[in-house]
């Protein structure tokens, strides 16, 4: 555990505050980053305040094909996946000295109008850049769709984002099926939830088969775009995501 605080710690003083912010490189005081982990805490973010799930029932809402089951359309190799994060993502970090020398800047994640992230137990908030704006464009193209077809305030939530050798192995001892090759360590790759969403409002509420299958809409859009590879995760209840950079 004070391996990975120490990482997280390491990571932190390095990166930029991902989604919503300008941008701009800040350095966290370690105590108060340790003292926000061990204690939990989420900080005053507003986008943080939701129902956690959805309401039972639900409206329908028409929804257009992928062209098949989405196992079949999102399959795309854990070759691939490797390949492409590889080529844009950071060097795996798997120990404290390695944080220091990451290869290039990570954005962290914070839950905000386009996405949540959930309460992380393997994996650390952070992704490249390209990475970070995919997962962002994913979130609010599936806000779009769902404003467009009769509404319903929801967010997709994020399950797993940067792992460490450590946090993999750890990762490994709960699910045998976890790869020991993981293209999460590169800060390329992300989990979004088909199974959970978050439920900003029960104004209109959805079936959670229609938010499976709109997001999948979103997800084949930007593999189309050539913008990420997808695998549909079904043991897992995810859609796991690598950006490419484009």
């Amino acid at each position: 555990m004070k391996c990975l605080l120490a990482v997280i710690v390491a990571v932190s003083l390095l990166l930029a505050v991902g989604c919503g912010g300008d941008g701009e490189e800040v350095v966290r005081s370690a105590g108060s980053e340790i003292d926000m982990i061990l204690a939990g805490e989420c900080g005053s973010n507003p986008f943080l305040l939701h129902y956690g799930s959805m309401p039972p029932g639900g409206k329908k809402m028409k929804i257009n094909s992928v062209g098949g089951n989405l196992g079949r359309v999102f399959n795309d190799s854990n070759y691939r996946h490797l390949e492409a994060a590889e080529a844009i993502g950071v060097k795996p970090i798997v120990s404290l000295a390695s944080a220091w020398n990451a290869g290039r800047p990570l954005v962290r994640l914070e839950s905000c109008r386009e996405y949540f992230v959930d309460n992380l137990t393997h994996s650390l908030p952070y992704l490249v850049p390209e990475a970070e704006s995919l997962l962002r464009d994913i979130g609010a193209a599936f806000i779009d769709s769902l404003d467009s077809r009769g509404g319903g305030s929801y967010r997709v939530k994020v399950t797993s984002v940067l792992r460490t050798d450590e946090s993999v192995s750890r990762l490994r001892r709960v699910n045998r099926n976890a790869s020991t090759t993981s293209a999460h360590v590169f800060g390329t790759t992300f989990d979004i939830s088909y199974s959970k969403f978050i439920c900003d409002s029960v104004t209109v509420p959805r079936t959670q088969e229609d938010m499976k299958n709109l997001l999948g809409e979103v997800m084949k859009d930007m593999r189309d775009r050539g913008r990420c590879y997808v695998k549909y995760e079904r043991k897992q209840g995810c859609f796991h995501v690598t950006a490419t950079g484009l």
